[in-house]
C-alpha cells in the first residue's frame, strides 16, 4: 500500500496563496480532498502520472495541482483563497481497484496522508 507524506497548510487572509506538498512512496495517480468541519470529505483535484489534471468546480482557475516526478512530490497551489476553502486538506492515492473516471470519488482512494489544516480569514 502506498503511503503518503503532507507538509504546507496555515492561516492566510482572503485573497491569500498557500501551497501544499504530498509525497507519495511510489509513483501513481493522486488526489487531493478536503473536509470542513460538519461537511462530508469533496474532491479538490488529482493529477494522473502523465500529468492529467481534474478540478472541482469550486476550484477551478484559483487551484494548480502539479507534480515533480523526479522525486514524486505533487503540490497544491492554492490562490485567491476564499474563506469557504478552509477546511482539513488530504492527498490520497487510489486502490488497486480505482477507475480514472471516477477520480472525484473518495471511496476510489486506499492511502490517505494526515490531513493539514487550511484556515482563511475573512
Amino acid at each position: 500500500q502506498v503511503q503518503v507524506v503532507e507538509s504546507g497548510g496555515g492561516l492566510v487572509q482572503a485573497g491569500g496563496s498557500l501551497r501544499l506538498s504530498c509525497t507519495p512512496s511510489r509513483r501513481t495517480f493522486m488526489g487531493w480532498f478536503r473536509q470542513a468541519p460538519g461537511k462530508e470529505r469533496e474532491f479538490v483535484a488529482a493529477i494522473s502520472w502523465s500529468e492529467n489534471t481534474y478540478y472541482a468546480d469550486s476550484v477551478k482557475g484559483r487551484f494548480t495541482i502539479s507534480r515533480d516526478n523526479a522525486n514524486l512530490t505533487v503540490y497544491l497551489q492554492m490562490n485567491s483563497l476564499k474563506p469557504e476553502d478552509t477546511a482539513v486538506y488530504y492527498c490520497a492515492a487510489p486502490a488497486s481497484y480505482y477507475r480514472t473516471s471516477r477520480y472525484y470519488d473518495p471511496n476510489m482512494y486506499i492511502s490517505w496522508g494526515q490531513g493539514t489544516q487550511v484556515t482563511v480569514s475573512s
